[in-house]
């Protein structure tokens, strides 16, 4: 196959590459990891998510900066390597890849819990399947259809949580019919606005970070993207807003609206609680589908990210070529068809494990968001020294400070999580890290600079 047919198109625009990013980090995290999230933390899960936003801006500013300074970059790899040099890049595209694949897989299992709400009868591994079968098929037809089916489900998820944002402040402020405004009461009942201390807040970065995790998939897309060096910094600075908005306001109005302690260990999700108080005949049916399609919206774009990541490995020679090899409509199948395969991985985990699925493998996704973050930070520290300056474009503000804040906060909030986490996932997630490493040591002789 000659090289050109090989190369990916850059078909994605700024609309499309912002839904990307909301629908890569508005998914289980927000609409299932909220439950947990909740119970570590009582209402200050709000602070955490305001300390997680503030990070996550800071950090996807440094990655728009490179992205300005590199306009020719394809991915992370492209990004970091001339700057931290081959291992850190090399470690930072597996361990991407890797937080992908198993995202998908958690996030199969989510969308089976959520039409479990009304199949019941079916098992979560069957639900699953089918859930899984559907997104295969998106990421195999082209990219421009695949970019605006992303488009739309990102989009439906962010009006609903709009009209949630709305009818949750109505409950909260205003007397209507037979219901009492519901105040604020519950921001201090139950223990106080910190029940569990400190050390829930710091358990509950976890999921925080987790649940944001996914938003810097911006830095995927640059290879099918047009005009990166401007694209990618206007969706860093319209997405930021969004993400942080449609996380800390809705969950401001659940620990508002339902005391902590009933939101864990129910079967449906907080967002769907919400709406059955609002008392529309349906309108918690109408919640668990959108919550159902904002899963799926999110397990299109962790397919596509991931597949994205054996697209570049194949084509620098760091894997077979075969995953390089785009079908007519310039999507690559091959690297598509073996990140699906760990879909159905999870199929079979979840036929023996059922819904506790999701919680094993959401510990090991936390861990590895962080270090995404941590070497994309450390990577721009540096960048105005590997890279050739700037005479115009998108540049960070107050630099190196923020960068500084990003890198301090992700080390602290590590120690916090291998000191609150189990050590199960920590290990299995420490034995991943070392497997990357050892495969970079014993297979560097095929690495093209």
């Amino acid at each position: 196959m000659e090289k050109d047919n090989q190369q990916l198109q850059r078909t994605m625009t700024s609309r499309h590459i912002m839904m990307m990013a909301l629908g890569g980090a508005i998914g289980a995290g927000l609409f299932k990891g909220s439950s947990s999230a909740i119970d570590m933390a009582g209402p200050s899960v709000i602070i955490a998510y305001l300390i997680g936003g503030i990070i996550l801006l800071f950090v996807m500013q440094g990655l728009a900066e490179m992205a300005v300074r590199n306009s020719n970059a394809r991915t992370f790899r492209d990004l970091v390597e001339s700057i931290l040099g081959k291992y850190p890049a090399y470690f930072l595209d597996w361990i991407y890849w890797k937080m992908w694949v198993l995202n998908i897989t958690a996030e199969a299992v989510v969308a089976a819990i959520f039409i479990q709400y009304w199949l019941p009868e079916y098992p979560i591994w069957i639900l699953a399947l089918s859930v899984s079968v559907i997104v295969t098929v998106i990421n195999l037809l082209s990219v421009k259809v695949f970019a605006e089916t992303e488009y739309w489900l990102a989009l439906i998820k962010i009006t609903v949580i709009v009209v949630f944002i709305i009818a949750g402040l109505l409950l909260l402020l205003v007397t209507f019919g037979n219901h009492t405004a519901v105040g604020f009461s519950n921001l201090t009942k139950h223990g106080g606005f910190f029940p569990n201390g400190s050390t829930g807040l710091i358990t509950a970065m976890f999921v925080v970070i987790y649940s944001y995790g996914g938003t810097e998939m911006i830095g995927v897309t640059l290879a099918e993207t047009k005009n990166p060096e401007k694209v990618v910094p206007k969706a860093v600075r319209n997405t930021l807003v969004r993400i942080i908005s449609f996380y800390i306001i809705p969950f401001f109005i659940i620990v508002s609206l339902i005391p902590w302690t009933e939101v864990n260990g129910v079967p449906e999700s907080p967002f769907v609680m919400v709406f059955k108080m609002i008392g529309i005949p349906g309108a918690d049916h109408i919640m668990n589908a959108v919550i159902l399609l904002a899963i799926i919206s999110s397990m299109n774009s962790g397919l596509y990210a991931s597949s994205r990541v054996l697209y570049t490995q194949a084509m620098d020679g760091l894997i077979p070529q075969i995953f390089s090899r785009l079908s007519k409509k310039k999507v690559p199948v091959y690297a598509i068809l073996i990140c699906t395969s760990f879909l159905y991985i999870g199929v079979i985990i979840s036929l023996f494990a059922g819904s506790k699925t999701f919680e094993y493998l959401m510990g090991s996704l936390g861990y590895t968001v962080l270090f995404i973050w941590l070497i994309i930070a450390f990577a721009h520290l540096k960048s105005r020294k590997k890279m050739p300056e700037q005479t115009s474009g998108y540049k960070v503000k107050f630099y190196p400070y923020t960068t500084w804040i990003a890198i301090i906060a992700l080390c602290a909030i590590l120690v916090g999580i291998v000191f609150t986490t189990s050590i199960i996932v920590t290990s299995i997630t420490l034995a991943i890290y070392i497997l990357i490493t050892l495969s970079y040591v014993f297979k560097g002789r095929f690495y093209k600079a």
